[in-house]
């Protein structure tokens, strides 16, 4: 699960995101700067939050992780079913001097059982599969969500409700209008009190639009939002 790639690309290309130097190729999503503020806001939320390292599933190159890290001072674990990905996230922390366990394996596995963390991100696909044409310079497994771009994003949000912590949030990013309700109702039929251990009810409590890059999506304690 935390196995090593060697990264052997004749092509890296490097960027500044948000004052961090990030290296991937084409194999990778290109980092978009409008995703930056997903890290600052989760940043701004764990002020107020307990102490536990971050979460983040479908991670890519790392980048919007690391900008929540470094801004809240805390730990990463980082998640991508991609070898070149986590490869990718791998360097990235290492040359931030950031401290991340990045994992190469599916969501379904990624995380133990009672691994518990005060806030998660999710990046997934979420275009639907029709729609991937329309960006031919990106990987089809990086932004391919399903038919209607909801697969990935439904998987984060089990991931997310099995392994935050009791009073913890999600910060997910989404492309489409409806995919905020989605996450609504998809709550809404999971509502759960705390007894197992878990975060208890959760709700849609911010959003951000920052289109024509996307939605950002708060999801927290009811009464709970910033």
């Amino acid at each position: 699960m935390r196995s090593h790639l060697q990264i052997d690309a004749p092509d890296i290309e490097v960027t500044d995101f948000a004052g961090l130097e990030i290296q991937w190729d084409r194999r990778v999503l290109r980092p978009r700067p409008w995703t930056a503020e997903q890290g600052r806001w989760a940043a701004d939320i764990l002020a107020d939050v307990p102490e536990g390292p971050i979460l983040e599933l479908c991670c890519g190159a790392g980048h919007i992780g690391l900008v929540a890290a470094r801004a809240s001072d805390r730990d990463l674990v980082q998640v991508d079913g991609d070898p070149v990905a986590a490869a990718y996230a791998r360097r990235n922390a290492a040359a931030a001097g950031i401290s991340s366990d990045v994992r190469h394996a599916g969501l379904d596995v990624a995380v133990e059982d009672g691994e518990r963390f005060p806030m998660v991100l999710a990046d997934p696909p979420w275009l639907p599969t029709a729609g991937i044409v329309a960006y031919p310079d990106d990987p089809p497994h990086a932004v391919d969500g399903g038919v209607d771009g909801d697969d990935v994003l439904l998987e984060c949000l089990a991931v997310a409700v099995e392994h935050l912590a009791p009073g913890g949030h999600l910060v997910v990013q989404v492309g489409l209008p409806q995919q905020i309700e989605r996450v609504e109702e998809w709550l809404a039929g999971h509502a759960a009190d705390g007894s197992d251990g878990g975060p208890g009810p959760l709700a849609v409590v911010g959003v951000r639009d920052r289109r024509p890059g996307g939605f950002l999506v708060h999801v927290g304690p009811p009464g709970g939002g910033a």
